[in-house]
């Protein structure tokens, strides 16, 4: 709103000065970019330090489209391009998954991935009524691979974290399960 106008003496000039107003600000939201940081477990040669076997349990940020996927995709090219061994945990029934191809219809699966095989890789593929499978875990070329009970070491987490206590069980699980799921997981509930 112009309301006043001031006479330059020295030029003639009219100068239009607008009068305050009290302009309230809109709000809005900035995307900020998000800092991702991948954390995996590795086993390394004792004497040079060289990774052996990079284990990756996959998060929301690895799957869900967008910069956590592609950075997540980046690193799991430079592991497939060198000689080290990759298992990839893959417990997240959300989000399309990684591989490519005719794949056997599961909830979950673990991937392992041995450097002197590749293109071929191991799959076992698990369902949510399924135990997780005992996986062995590749080491150097002829070294045998010890076993790794990951159904033991997941209870263990689970007992030492006390999640029974931050999970609401009463909430259905995301994405929703099938029904006979639903009714299988329902009367484990009910039993415990």
């Amino acid at each position: 709103m112009l309301s006043r106008v001031d006479r330059n003496s020295e030029t003639k000039q009219a100068i239009a000065v607008a009068e305050k107003t009290a302009m309230q600000p809109t709000r809005i939201l900035l995307p900020i970019p998000e800092e991702i940081t991948e954390r995996y477990l590795e086993i390394r040669e004792v004497k040079t330090g060289k990774v052996i076997t990079a284990i990756e349990i996959l998060s929301p940020k690895n799957k869900r489209t967008g910069e956590g996927r592609e950075a997540y995709l980046r690193k799991r090219r430079r592991f497939l391009q060198t000689q080290t061994h990759l298992i990839e945990i893959d417990l997240l029934r959300s989000n399309p998954s990684f591989l490519q191809g005719q794949l056997p219809l599961s909830d979950y699966h673990i991937l392992i991935s041995r450097s002197h095989e590749r293109p071929n890789a191991d799959l076992y593929p698990f369902s949510i009524r399924d135990r997780i499978p005992d996986i062995p875990i590749p080491l150097r070329l002829g070294e045998p691979e010890p076993i790794l009970d990951l159904q033991a070491l997941l209870h263990q987490i689970y007992q030492r974290g006390r999640y029974d206590l931050a999970i609401d069980y009463s909430q259905a699980p995301q994405p929703p399960l099938s029904m006979e799921d639903e009714a299988w997981v329902r009367s484990l509930i009910e039993k415990s």
